[in-house]
């Protein structure tokens, strides 16, 4: 029997959901291990983690959207997952274990530059780190900015990001997560991402009928771009988000750095200094921008890493989140 419940776990921790099952549909719908009754069965199977099917960020219409065939690509770039002209949005919830259940909630924006999403390195792989601390993770597959597939492809990505706040506020309950708790979390254009939908909450870029909070309650912000300001962004993510000639109004709406409020939520921000493709002075800026409206905020300034953290083990980037997490309370149920 205990072998049976062992292997049962592997499968289902495996991926089984991922590919579109439910924990409560397996444990109604799979033969309990000989020697344990059906309701033992279904108590282990609805404490397990587990990874839901991915779930579009829209019920109806997509706002700001232009008709047309779905042309979203998956790419293998150094043996990792991507994928470019992202234009039907989704998010994905990793549910942690319910024994370990912390009760936060973070939404992970994958980086690349506003052309593509590496959805492996800096969503499933994060998600799943997450989720083994007792978090809730919910992986965004938000929009990439285009003219083909949106009248204005500057505001995409954040209607997005608020749709996706929206639905994990509304799963609140039925996932087990404290609608106070809930987070973002963001890599390089990512990041911008993540910093925007936190210095832009006031406004709504999507229906929001039921006038659902739009303010993230923390957010980390990794080797982030913050602003579009040409002397700091990064000019490809700047570009891909509003063309080659924007304004000085776009300019200066969507650099984060200058739309921080004393209600912008807390923040931490981890950055290596040697980064050669997202100056490190954007995440200064950004925590410059907090410290001056006494909004609580942590830089970690790694001394080697570059962009990406490719030079440097997991855990030298992870234990400050882990740390930063905990001072925080959100790893305490």
């Amino acid at each position: 029997m205990i072998r049976s419940a062992i292997a049962l776990g592997l499968t289902l921790a495996g991926g089984v959901y991922a590919a579109g099952a439910s924990r409560a549909g397996a444990a109604d719908t799979v033969s309990p291990p000989r020697g344990m009754n059906a309701e033992q069965f279904r108590q282990i199977v609805l404490a397990m983690p587990h990874v839901l099917p991915p779930e579009p960020l829209y019920a109806g219409p997509i706002p700001n959207s232009i008709a047309g065939p779905d042309t979203e690509r998956s790419v293998n770039t150094f043996g990792l997952d991507s994928v470019r002209e992202v234009s039907r949005p989704t998010l994905q919830a990793w549910l942690p274990a319910a024994g370990r259940n912390t009760h936060t909630a973070i939404l992970v924006f994958p980086g690349g530059g506003y052309e593509f999403l590496s959805i492996e390195m800096e969503g499933r792989r994060i998600a799943a780190e997450l989720q083994d601390r007792g978090i809730t993770a919910v992986v965004v597959k938000y929009r990439l900015p285009s003219d083909r597939t949106m009248p204005d492809k500057s505001i995409g990505p954040l209607q997005d990001a608020q749709q996706a706040l929206r639905l994990v506020r509304a799963h609140a309950a039925e996932w087990h997560v404290d609608p106070h708790r809930i987070g973002v979390m963001g890599f390089s254009a990512g990041g911008h991402l993540a910093a925007t939908i936190s210095t832009h909450f006031d406004r709504a870029y999507v229906p929001n009928p039921d006038q659902s909070d739009l303010r993230p309650d923390f957010s980390i912000l990794v080797y982030p771009v913050i602003s579009l300001q040409p002397s700091l962004t990064h000019p490809g993510s700047a570009r891909a988000l509003l063309g080659s000639a924007p304004s000085a109004q776009q300019l200066e709406l969507l650099s984060n750095e200058r739309q921080v409020t004393d209600r912008t939520p807390p923040a931490l921000l981890l950055a290596a200094s040697d980064d050669h493709l997202v100056d490190v002075d954007n995440s200064i800026a950004y925590y410059e921008a907090l410290r001056h409206h006494q909004v609580a905020a942590e830089l970690v300034l790694l001394p080697h890493g570059d962009h990406g953290f490719f030079a440097i083990g997991r855990d030298q980037w992870l234990q400050p989140l882990w740390n930063w997490l905990g001072q925080g309370g959100w790893l305490t149920p």
